[in-house]
């Protein structure tokens, strides 16, 4: 098929966090109006979601101090952050140190796909046995600083192409401690992924430089694109989709641009290339939150934070359907193990996009707050994230979500 000047423009578009939240909020309107498939939306619950949303947050944070959502809250282990109680000696340059914390913060984001429900990291400094996010969280944290993705013995705590290009299933498995008897989920996805983003670095030295390419270069190319010392988070997130847009398996694309987190839905419409496509891109924009803290501490001024939308992954999805928001139309959906593309999975990830506007304006009403004082991002952060998470403790013993995913280690 010819691409056109019009699929072109499309493409860039579904690369942005505006076809995020305007597919999402297209796809509620029709949930209003009772055209969708497999969910209905029960408006008469925003209320109940709001209140308890907003008693999870007064309970985690009663001075309401929330911090941003992001990967630097899962290396907090019984109170200790253990990111900043084990700092890599190069920490000392600002620069140096941006770099160190974007190596990290990208690598451990795209190895948090879901782990599944038997998965286990027994950490060693504590004891613990450590599930889902913060499992992951540790066991990268560990793996980055034990050198695993680092070629450079003298430098351990970074994420370069050479190591990334090397690691297989069995090098990963043996650091996150994967046995038979302790599975995880898309562990060869994983291993793919990694190995993607080895090459990446390699055939993008416009944003990983051409001499000893690593992620932690990004920090010079965003300081670059900053104006007056300032850097749209909506610039934060393209650029990530650009840089990484490679790494993403069997996706999609348009114009000859992978289109990363993007699928299908019959009732997403749209009067140009881009009808009958919906973009999440959930692990990008959970990224592109996680490189504010170290941006910031180089000093850049991250502007426009809630121009990038809620996260699409089934703790904020499974909160929509355990409050009741959400009702599944039809046997089946909550007993039957999912694809990521399937059209159930596909229509309940935008509805929980657009309903986490609706639950934030809420929330923020009840807590006296404005979108700059209570942003989305620690709306998510101290209340729907958190909330997903208790809320399914509440509803089923092993606290899993409500729907059933298969995992393929780069989606979820």
């Amino acid at each position: 098929m010819i691409s056109t000047d019009g699929d072109a423009a499309a493409a860039r578009w579904l690369l942005s966090p505006e076809a995020v939240r305007t597919q999402a909020h297209g796809l509620l309107a029709a949930a209003e109006r009772n055209e969708l498939q497999h969910f209905s939306f029960d408006a008469g619950r925003l209320g109940f979601a709001a209140d308890y949303v907003t008693g999870t947050i007064r309970q985690n944070y009663p001075a309401l101090d929330i911090p941003y959502h992001a990967r630097w809250r899962h290396f907090v282990v019984d109170g200790t952050d253990r990111w900043a109680a084990s700092p890599p000696a190069s920490l000392d340059d600002p620069l140096e140190r941006a770099r160190i914390r974007i190596d990290l913060a990208v690598t451990s984001v795209l190895l948090d796909a879901g782990a599944g429900d038997a998965w286990r990291y027994r950490d060693a400094k504590t004891g613990k046995s450590i599930a889902r996010s913060e499992g992951l969280a540790i066991a990268s944290l560990d793996a980055f600083l034990d050198g695993l993705f680092s070629a450079d013995v003298d430098q351990p705590a970074r994420t370069d192409a050479p190591a990334l290009t090397a690691i297989d299933d069995a090098s990963l498995a043996a650091a996150f401690q994967v046995t038979d008897e302790n599975p995880l989920a898309g562990l060869s996805g994983r291993t793919g992924l990694l190995n993607r983003l080895g090459h990446t670095l390699q055939d993008k030295p416009q944003f990983f430089a051409a001499d000893a390419p690593r992620i932690g270069n990004l920090a010079d190319h965003f300081v670059s694109l900053a104006r007056d010392g300032t850097l749209p988070a909506a610039t934060i997130l393209t650029t990530l989709l650009e840089a990484f847009a490679d790494i993403w398996p069997g996706r999609l694309e348009m114009a000859g641009r992978n289109l990363g987190d993007t699928w299908r839905h019959p009732a997403a419409h749209r009067q140009d290339a881009a009808d009958g496509h919906v973009p999440f891109h959930k692990l990008s924009q959970w990224l592109s939150y996680s490189l504010v803290e170290p941006l910031s501490e180089l000093g850049l001024a991250v502007t426009g934070p809630d121009d990038l939308t809620g996260l699409a992954e089934y703790r904020n999805g499974g909160l929509m359907i355990d409050t009741g928001l959400l009702r599944p139309k039809h046997d089946g959906i909550l007993s039957t193990l999912h694809e990521p593309g399937s059209e159930i999975i596909v229509e309940w990830r935008a509805l929980t996009v657009a309903l986490l506007d609706r639950l934030a304006d809420a929330v923020r009403e009840r807590l006296g707050k404005t979108p700059a004082e209570l942003p989305l991002a620690a709306v998510l952060e101290g209340g729907t994230w958190a909330a997903g998470r208790r809320i399914a403790r509440e509803t089923r013993t092993d606290g899993s979500p409500p729907l059933n995913i298969v995992s393929d280690g780069s989606v979820f």
